[in-house]
């Protein structure tokens, strides 16, 4: 008997059992295949609308796993995804065939406080490090959800409810430990490393499995957050009144908009504000925004910074929900940018799709260019069209609204995308334009760190 496994080329190949015995036996972990009964819920990943199967899932319980997980994948030519927390939207984190190394049980952190570091595992998600930073009032740029991976979001840059204060996750950012393709456990920052610990900042899992990170902390607990929202039939005046306000935005202040549905299934427009600093310069600052026109709900309110970081999460990042979207970067809201996106908000085929528009504002887009990997250090708007339902029968129906809106929406935009928000079929030319000046040496130290492209189930960067 053999295990049929895909191989990096795409072909198949049989493992025999001694093999796969000897593997089983070299890891702490477990060593999940097809017919074991846990496969059926180590399989799964955060988009329901990828069903990917694995030959093989293995659950690192530390180090020494990834460690030998990477020397089986690259001994065996066997076709590898690395997998955080699983919350990527094309699904990196599976594929068919091959190995899924999968770091969630791997879930150590440990906060200083008197030094303001936090140090995670490579398996945490971002709801487990708020949980344990905010006990002392400290927390890093994290994303917008609770549910994302702090090692996926880290690798892509790092967009957050943070950047215009704080700048990107990557930029706060100290060190990370790496199993790089060879085997071989390293260290990687500034004084160690160093071309490692640039590519790592930014460059998407094409450099190695990073087992944990080292991070700089910030203090904030209280914030001044929440969403105000109109009617549909407003949404071209309120979106280019948040055009304006968004111009004016200080450091503390965060505020994106958004089309979506409102509980009782009816279309609406909406604001996302998030105030990092003293609450009555926010209450002052938001004023007039919260004022404009007739909002028909106002949910802006003090709340705690881990609040804020789960107000999004329900209903649209529960775990399992069937997703398919687009994305990319604009520096204009053109009026015609702005009416597509209405026109799409009137087309809604499912009551969980949503448009975002994510301001990139302050310090995040004032780090050089090629101080670090992530190449999008320019003021602009990360749009999101995401399409998201329930019934995988329904799939045709909402992927097919999200393509045709994308058509339409294009135009509107650069060719630069934010690295986590990529989709599966985004061009190669798109990771080449959204890296900008930073692709060529990425290329170059890829051919360095991994020149068979062992990582290659990602935003993909191949070698010189």
């Amino acid at each position: 008997m053999s295990l049929q496994v895909t191989t990096l080329d795409g072909a198949s190949t049989g493992l025999g059992d001694s093999t796969l015995d000897g593997f089983r036996q070299s890891v702490r972990g477990d060593v999940i295949l097809a017919t074991d009964p846990q496969y059926g819920a180590a399989r799964p990943v955060w988009n329901g609308n990828i069903q990917k199967s694995p030959a093989m899932i293995v659950r690192c319980a530390g180090v020494s796993d990834v460690q030998r997980c990477i020397d089986f994948a690259r001994t065996h030519s066997v076709l590898l995804s690395i997998r955080g927390g699983g919350h990527s939207a094309p699904g990196y984190g599976s594929n068919d065939g091959g190995m899924v190394l999968d770091m969630g049980p791997m879930k150590g952190i440990q906060v200083d406080p008197t030094g303001r570091i936090a140090r995670v595992q490579g398996g945490v998600l971002w709801r487990e490090f708020d949980h344990e930073t905010q006990a002392f009032g400290l927390a890093t740029t994290g994303g917008t959800v609770s549910n994302t991976g702090v090692a996926g979001l880290t690798l892509g840059g790092g967009l957050g409810w943070l950047m215009g204060k704080h700048g990107a996750t990557v930029d706060n950012l100290l060190s990370a430990d790496v199993v790089t393709a060879d085997g071989q456990f390293r260290k990687a920052s500034v004084a160690e490393n160093p071309d490692l610990f640039w590519a790592l900042r930014g460059g998407g899992g094409n450099f190695g499995a990073v087992t944990s990170f080292e991070f700089n902390l910030h203090p904030i607990s209280q914030t001044l957050s929440g969403l105000v929202l109109w009617p549909l039939s407003q949404a071209r005046d309120v979106l280019r009144r948040y055009r304006d306000f968004a111009a004016t935005l200080p450091d503390e202040a965060e505020a994106y908009a958004a089309l979506l549905t409102s509980p009782d299934g009816v279309p609406m427009v909406a604001l996302i504000l998030g105030y990092n600093g003293d609450l009555a310069a926010g209450e002052s600052l938001f004023a007039p925004l919260r004022a404009f026109g007739s909002p028909a709900a106002d949910m802006v309110a003090p709340m705690s910074y881990g609040a804020r970081q789960v107000m999004l999460d329900q209903p649209g990042a529960i775990h399992g929900l069937h997703r398919y979207w687009r994305s990319a970067f604009t520096e204009q809201l053109s009026d015609g940018f702005l009416d597509v996106l209405i026109e799409g908000a009137h087309g809604f085929t499912s009551p969980l799709s949503a448009l975002f528009l994510f301001h990139v504002h302050g310090a995040i887009t004032r780090v050089p260019e090629g101080e670090t990997a992530f190449a999008a250090r320019r003021t602009q708007w990360d749009f999101d069209v995401i399409g998201q339902w329930e019934d995988a029968t329904e799939s045709a129906r909402h992927i097919g609204w999200v393509r045709e809106l994308w058509t339409r929406l294009e135009p509107h935009a650069s060719a630069t995308t934010y690295i986590n928000h990529m989709a599966a079929e985004d061009r190669a030319e798109t990771v080449r334009a959204s890296y900008g000046a930073n692709y060529q040496r990425l290329r170059e130290l890829k051919r360095r760190w991994d020149p068979t492209n062992l990582f290659r189930v990602n935003s993909n960067i191949a070698p010189a």
